[in-house]
């Protein structure tokens, strides 16, 4: 069991464990020794980061590590997660990492990793990196300490990607596009694609002071963006989080589509288009029970996994499937990129709404949900809940009862402390009833 990584690197609030300097630097110093050749004189590795105040500290930490090690450092700057993840393959690098805790607030970070080939370690290379940390490494010889370079063209680089993965005559003429970039790390990025893409663009949370990312904006708070959506007869609103991999459509109505009607909405196009690979959409066992009915009404599979995009790659590249996500708003086309990319997914919508005519409204709702209802406990450190007698006997009576009428998850949260219940029914009875079960049941055993 890993006990440093959780579902996406390494996450916590900065200046406490594991998020310290200290910590970062041993991690630095870790990941460093395992990922140089020993047999090549030549080690580089890529930083970037999202707009948090405490990337500044972490990001010289790891520099610290790294270069003490013989790795040679490239620092991005501000970019978007799924950039590093393109630079680390493009600049031929061992190791690429990635300063951000996504869409949480912004007195948390996080540091994820990717490998040589662009893509998110795996369970068992991060099981490696946690005994090296814990055991720590010797530093490289005097003469052998690593450099660090400013990239300052990463953005330009990951924008021309980006724009790419579109057809070569695409253009956005004629469509206002409210985009809100969280105060993250996409607050130029984005708002310069969609404008050199013929756009009329319209910017919210683009203001970053270190503190504000995430801060009532973003993919997980759209209400301001569906406001300005509203407010300006906005055509369309596209929503990303602190770090860019994750994204929400707004309507011109100002209603709100999740990832798991974004995912059906391309697929549903890539299928019919031939160009949807082994025939079907990988998504995780969160995404909701409609999108699966919607897929199977027009023969298209859909290939479950745990929570994290990782985990989606993973069954992507094992299945040679080209199209995945999460209901989060993490959609991964593995044509074009290594890991989830807000921006790409949401220049893709819109894209379908030039090549079809059709307004935000029009796509944005291709099935209807079944009703599912989430609740969270939190828990203390040391505790195990899950594994209480009364919380499994209130799990497997919940699950009786939904058997044939719904389904029933329960899972320990993998950045944050929490247990999360989750249950989808038509029956609007039987679903309260079985999430506030388990919860309770959890509840008593964290007391």
């Amino acid at each position: 069991m890993r006990k440093l990584f959780g579902t996406d690197g390494v996450r916590g609030k900065a200046n406490m464990h594991p998020m310290t300097a200290e910590m970062a630097l041993r991690i630095g110093a870790a990941v460093g020794r395992y990922f140089r050749r020993e047999n090549d004189t030549v080690h580089r590795v890529v930083i970037g980061k999202d707009t948090r105040l405490s990337g500044y500290m972490f990001e010289n930490a790891l520099t610290a590590g790294l270069t003490s090690t013989g790795m040679n450092v490239l620092l991005l700057g501000p970019v978007p997660t799924p950039a590093v993840g393109l630079m680390t393959r493009s600049m031929r690098a061992d190791l690429g990492v990635m300063i951000s805790a996504s869409h949480n607030p912004a007195e948390d970070n996080g540091i994820k990793f990717f490998g040589p080939d662009g893509y998110k370690l795996s369970d068992e290379v991060e099981l490696e990196l946690e005994a090296l940390i814990e055991a720590g490494v010797e530093p490289a010889q005097a003469q052998n300490i690593g450099r660090a370079k400013r990239i300052d063209d990463a953005r330009f680089r990951y924008g021309e990607r980006v724009k790419s993965s579109l057809p070569r005559d695409m253009r956005l003429d004629g469509l206002k596009v409210v985009i809100d970039c969280a105060n993250g790390a996409a607050h130029r990025a984005a708002p310069e694609i969609l404008w050199e893409l013929g756009a009329d663009v319209i910017p919210v949370g683009v203001s970053p002071d270190g503190l504000n990312i995430n801060r009532g904006c973003g993919s997980t708070q759209p209400a301001a963006a569906a406001e300005t959506v509203v407010a300006h007869g906005a055509d369309v609103g596209i929503c990303l989080d602190g770090d860019a991999d994750r994204v929400v459509v707004i309507d011109e109505t100002g209603t709100v589509a999740d990832g798991d009607q974004l995912m059906a909405l391309l697929a549903s196009a890539w299928s019919a288009d031939g160009r949807l690979s082994g025939g079907a959409l990988v998504a995780t066992v969160m995404s909701n029970l409609g999108l699966e009915r919607f897929l199977n009404e027009r023969g298209i599979g859909l290939e479950r996994t745990g929570v994290g995009d990782r985990y989606v790659v993973e069954r992507m590249r094992q299945g040679g499937f080209n199209l995945g996500g999460e209901q989060s708003g993490h959609i991964v086309m593995s044509d074009y990129a290594t890991t989830g990319d807000g921006l790409m997914a949401g220049l893709h919508f819109l894209a379908e709404m030039v090549r079809r005519g059709q307004k935000a409204s029009e796509l944005a709702r291709q099935f209807e949900p079944v009703p599912q209802l989430l609740k969270n406990v939190r828990f203390e450190a040391g505790q195990a809940p899950l594994e209480a007698d009364q919380v499994q006997t209130a799990i497997a009576e919940a699950e009786k009862q939904l058997n044939g009428r719904g389904r029933l998850l329960i899972r320990k949260s993998g950045t944050e402390p929490l247990i999360r219940v989750m249950a989808e029914s038509e029956d609007p009875v039987l679903l309260n009833r079985a999430v506030d079960d388990v919860v309770a049941a959890v509840e008593a055993a964290t007391q």
